[in-house]
């Protein structure tokens, strides 16, 4: 099962699995490779996968009227991405997911998952932590967002991914900690 030791490394983080219950679960999985700037995942389409990052990295974002990118989540490997709002209504997105580096993805389909949940009900435990690890993400995200001067959030940035902001454009950081570009350099410029 090679090509699955990274997926099933997370998963037995949270629940164990016997080896038929692995290849059962690895059977679900689809694998895919995406070149840098690559859509796994496009505004208008409903989202009806689960992407395991197992190498690369991948941003989620939304467009504004004004077609500014505004990034949402930064996802990295051994994260899990998905547009989950259009994954759990069945509704067209408002997101596009966009390899930013070439990135390699498990893709555990909606009806998979069911099918996973109803056969080995342990999963269900495992996708209730990482959802509300997930939660706990998102809200220290938009706390850090409303109470944290510019500057603060982008060390956050740089502390929690060091290893691959070198892949980012200044623009697309100063998306991600909620500036505009100009005040982003400005910012920099400050800075040094």
């Amino acid at each position: 099962m090679t090509g699955y030791t990274p997926i099933l490394q997370n998963v037995e983080k949270h629940i164990s699995l016997s080896e038929e219950e692995k290849v059962f679960f690895c059977s679900l999985l689809q694998q895919r490779q995406y070149h840098k700037k690559a859509y796994l995942h496009r505004e208008g389409n409903v989202c009806s996968q689960l992407f395991f990052i197992t190498s690369g990295c991948v941003k989620n974002y939304l467009l504004d009227a004004k077609s500014n990118e505004h990034i949402l989540t930064i996802a990295i490997a051994d994260w899990w991405v998905a547009d989950y709002q259009s994954l759990v209504f069945d509704t067209p997105s408002e997101l596009f997911i966009e390899a930013v580096d070439p990135t390699t993805v498990l893709l555990l389909s909606k009806e998979n998952r069911e099918a996973l949940l109803a056969k080995i009900p342990r999963f269900e435990r495992y996708f209730r932590i990482l959802t509300e690890r997930a939660f706990a993400v998102s809200q220290q995200r938009i706390t850090d967002i409303l109470s944290l001067p510019a500057a603060a959030r982008y060390e956050k940035f740089l502390e929690h991914y060091h290893r691959i902001a070198g892949s980012f454009s200044q623009q697309q950081i100063a998306s991600f900690i909620g500036v505009t570009p100009a005040f982003f350099s400005r910012m920099l410029k400050a800075k040094r």
